[in-house]
């Protein structure tokens, strides 16, 4: 999307919502009841911002909320658009471009993951300390707009280390185990082969596999901003499993740790700097 769409769509937000956002927080599965903590809100529903793809998978509302939390003033995506409901890199990322432009420089971009590390357990939370693009799609293909960032924009350390030390120090103080590692992304919405599985782990030596994320995260080291990456293990996808999980275990794990997982994040929203 042209950054002419991208200011339109800004002018919009800030037309309904005067408020300038410190922090945005992309909420996964699981994680959608925090928006209900924000106070002040005003809720914009994604089809009514020009430029905004609308969310279609299970438990992606697609409405944006702006107002404040933990004392903060936030911008929180309840939901968000996959690559495998068939929108272009371009409008995967669009959200969170306008998020940026709305005056938010940091991000905590949360998700629902299967964990590949067979030392991971299913309700567990994993910080992310890297990522592999395995999508076969960059939302940077395509003509640079240097008003969005360079033409090569590096993703070495792409998750901030000062945000990562904020969540690990709020998740000691909490008692809440928060794994680290590295999250690949693939297209789906297939889940990944057996074969495949086992290429992930012990080939590219991934800890945590998912459908999201990683468009985003590149997208905003684009811009320049903070992000730190969180994920809810909800599931283990290890290949020598004789049980895979489907849609509704995922979203039922989601939920069940979902209490944890959001106290978790509105603290760290309280202490980021």
């Amino acid at each position: 999307m042209s950054y002419e769409t991208i200011q339109q769509a800004v002018s919009t937000i800030r037309e309904r919502a005067p408020l300038t956002p410190e922090i945005a927080i992309v909420l996964g599965s699981g994680l959608g009841p925090l928006a209900d903590e924000i106070a002040d809100a005003v809720v914009i529903p994604y089809g009514e911002v020009p430029g905004f793809p609308v969310s279609t998978a299970p438990g992606h509302e697609g409405k944006l909320i702006l107002g404040k939390l933990a004392g903060r003033s936030v911008l929180a995506y309840k939901g968000r658009v996959h690559y495998y409901e068939g929108y272009p890199m371009s409008q995967v990322i669009f959200p969170v471009q306008a998020g940026y432009f709305l005056g938010a420089k940091s991000f905590i971009v949360t998700s629902a993951a299967g964990g590949l590390n067979p030392n991971f357990s299913a309700g567990d939370f994993m910080m992310h300390n890297d990522f592999i693009n395995f999508m076969g799609d960059n939302p940077m293909i395509g003509p640079n707009d240097e008003r969005l960032g360079p033409r090569f924009p590096v993703t070495f350390d792409a998750y901030d280390a000062g945000l990562q030390e904020v969540a690990r120090s709020v998740a000691r103080r909490q008692d809440v185990l928060l794994r680290e590692g590295v999250y690949l992304a693939i297209s789906g919405p297939s889940y990944a082969s057996r074969s495949e599985l086992r290429m992930f782990r012990y080939g590219m030596y991934a800890d945590a596999i998912g459908m999201s994320t990683v468009p985003e995260v590149i997208a905003l080291r684009h811009l320049g901003a903070r992000v730190l990456g969180l994920s809810t293990i909800t599931d283990m996808a290890l290949a020598d499993s004789r049980h895979h999980a489907n849609e509704q275990e995922v979203l039922r794990m989601a939920a069940k740790r979902g209490p944890v997982f959001r106290k978790l994040v509105r603290q760290i929203v309280a202490e980021m700097d």
